[in-house]
């Protein structure tokens, strides 16, 4: 009925794809703690692994494969579909779950697409809010569900202020995640976008986000938000690079951690009962009442950087009160960009047009679509300043010179760390040279003249155990 209907439907092209304030910090993040005891504890120990036009998969950690359990389908899928409420820019419409479904009208059993199947198919949506009047911000967590099911305990109506202007973000373990509408109306009303006509970005979709970043960061440059410093981490040891960040706390537009695609995917979390499928949001309040239920996340870089990478360096993620969890301190994907955007480095790692989730329908460089996914982040368009740190060419160099040196410089802190996903790398810092070996072959950086610097030694079960990293200073060049 929903994502049948192709009245109600915005249907994508299938090409697949490739594959954090800061503050200073005197004491442990206590924000990671929920997420780093899942991980501890094997439930989001999974991997996603997507192809990449031949090129090496990106890793996502998701939820545990005990979950999937009680999945309906044993189907090999990798697209689903979304269906956005209507109004989901209101307090109404960020209340009422959004429902996870096949493709093209295909059903969740038969398509797998379902919230029990989250390891490979999970979706995940974010909403960050602004009030116009006072530059406060606000998270709140919009539930999915299964199309045809119901919500394991209602979600929480959230009090929005008065004249909110709302970013909604999507993320997704599969491979294209499509946005397809409750009502005719529905995407318009919130402004939604999954790509381009016939030429999806792939694992994520926006609503709203160009009018939301325009209003924040202009109230930012005013003086009428308050988004803090980035701070300096204590454990931190300065990259020798010329062209670093020092001892600063790193954010996501940082190449010391970017990988092949910047700012992606979302922070958000949602409860599970596996007995019955069905989900909840992810709070105090819900857990209490769902003694049993499994913990599902999203594989996203911004929760890489947020849970894990800055409790290691020492650093505190920007926070703001969750509206579905009786407003406790939270993060987001936009949270995460407008710090960066506060404490961008002299050489900002912007989304650039090898990123796979922006090239066109025939793999190749469209710098319209590359617009069209900066401007839903608050990133400045496609032009000759930003190509001087984020053209093709200028991403892999930088990636290389500025990232292998931080790896190298910091790998001992990093290897006390544990590893968000353990079968990739036995610590953060073989996970991370992992990541960084990836994202060079994804990007495509020896087109232009590059080497990896990373060499892995990896285990019988392919999990990366050692790396080498090479720190010579390169030059990229046709």
């Amino acid at each position: 009925m929903l994502s049948g209907n192709p009245s109600t439907r915005r249907r994508r092209g299938r090409r697949p794809r490739p594959i954090q304030r800061r503050g200073r910090n005197n004491t442990p993040a206590r924000v990671v703690v929920p997420v780093a005891v899942a991980l501890a504890a094997g439930l989001t120990a999974g991997i996603v692994v997507i192809s990449s036009h031949g090129g090496a998969a990106k890793v996502h950690s998701a939820a545990d494969s005990s979950i999937n359990q009680g999945v309906s389908s044993s189907a090999v899928n990798p697209n689903c579909d979304i269906i956005v409420p209507a109004h989901p820019l209101t307090a109404r419409g960020l209340a009422t779950p959004y429902q996870l479904t096949g493709p093209a009208g295909e059903s969740p059993a038969a398509s797998g697409c379902q919230t029990i199947n989250s390891l490979n198919l999970g979706a995940f949506v974010q909403a960050t809010i602004l009030n116009p009047r006072t530059g406060a911000l606000s998270v709140y967590d919009p539930l999915v569900i299964t199309q045809g099911t119901k919500p394991a305990i209602a979600p929480v109506v959230p009090k929005l202020p008065r004249g909110a202007i709302v970013t909604i973000d999507f993320g997704f373990n599969g491979n294209i995640l499509f946005l397809s509408g409750a009502t005719p109306d529905a995407l318009s009303q919130g402004n939604c976008v999954d790509g381009e006509p016939g030429s999806p970005f792939g694992q994520v979709s926006f609503c709203n986000g160009t009018n939301f970043f325009n209003a924040a960061l202009g109230m930012m440059g005013s003086g009428r938000m308050a988004v803090p410093s980035a701070g300096f981490s204590r454990d931190m040891v300065a990259s020798a690079d010329a062209i670093g960040t020092g001892r600063q706390c790193p954010t996501t537009r940082n190449f010391d951690m970017v990988d092949q695609d910047p700012s992606d995917n979302v922070t958000s979390k949602y409860l599970l009962d596996p007995a019955t499928g069905q989900t909840a949001q992810d709070n105090p309040a819900n857990a209490a009442r769902m003694p049993d239920a499994k913990v599902l996340v999203n594989g996203s870089d911004n929760a890489l950087v947020d849970n894990f990478i800055d409790p290691a360096l020492d650093c505190t993620p920007f926070r703001a009160p969750d509206l579905s969890s009786n407003g406790a301190p939270t993060t987001s994907q936009a949270l995460d960009e407008l710090l960066a955007a506060r404490n961008q480095p002299p050489n900002p790692a912007l989304v650039p047009e090898n990123d796979a989730m922006v090239l066109d329908q025939g793999g190749q460089f469209d710098e319209a679509k590359t617009d069209l996914y900066r401007s839903e982040i608050g990133q400045a368009p496609v032009d000759s300043q930003t190509n001087a740190s984020s053209s093709p060419q200028m991403f892999c160099q930088n990636l290389v010179n500025i990232q292998t040196p931080f790896l190298a410089a910091n790998q001992n802190v990093f290897a006390a760390a544990p590893s968000p996903v353990p079968t990739m790398g036995d610590t953060l810092f073989t996970f991370l040279a992992s990541r960084l070996k990836g994202s060079f072959d994804n990007l495509n950086c020896k087109n232009f003249g590059l080497t990896n610097p990373v060499a892995l030694v990896n285990n019988g079960a392919g999990a990366a155990t050692a790396a080498t990293l090479n720190t010579a200073q390169q030059v990229s060049g046709f």
